[in-house]
């Protein structure tokens, strides 16, 4: 879809989440007339990143099926988020 000219519609389809969609036409609607093109050109990189990512996604999904593993080197950061997250809850984060 990256190389389509992408329409209010195709953002919103590409963005893939109603709360995503409805952040962008809350946007595109409240923008004065001189920011129009600004925000759109922001939410096109937003939605391009995204069908990046799913494509991405869905190639590692395919390889993770036919080998039984993820390629790449990954990192288990698994004890530093929980100690975040134990920390955010103790000053008092949700």
């Amino acid at each position: 879809m990256s190389d389509r000219t992408r329409t209010i519609e195709s953002i919103c389809e590409a963005l893939g989440s109603p709360t995503l969609s409805q952040r962008f036409l809350g946007e595109i609607n409240r923008a004065p007339a001189h920011e129009l093109l600004t925000v759109f050109a922001k939410w096109q990189r937003v939605a391009t990143d995204v069908s990046a990512a799913v494509d991405r996604g869905r190639v590692l999904g395919e390889k993770e099926t036919a080998t039984g593993r993820v390629p790449g080197e990954w990192v288990d950061v698994t004890d530093r988020v929980q100690e975040e997250a134990a920390a955010a809850r103790r000053r008092g984060a949700a």
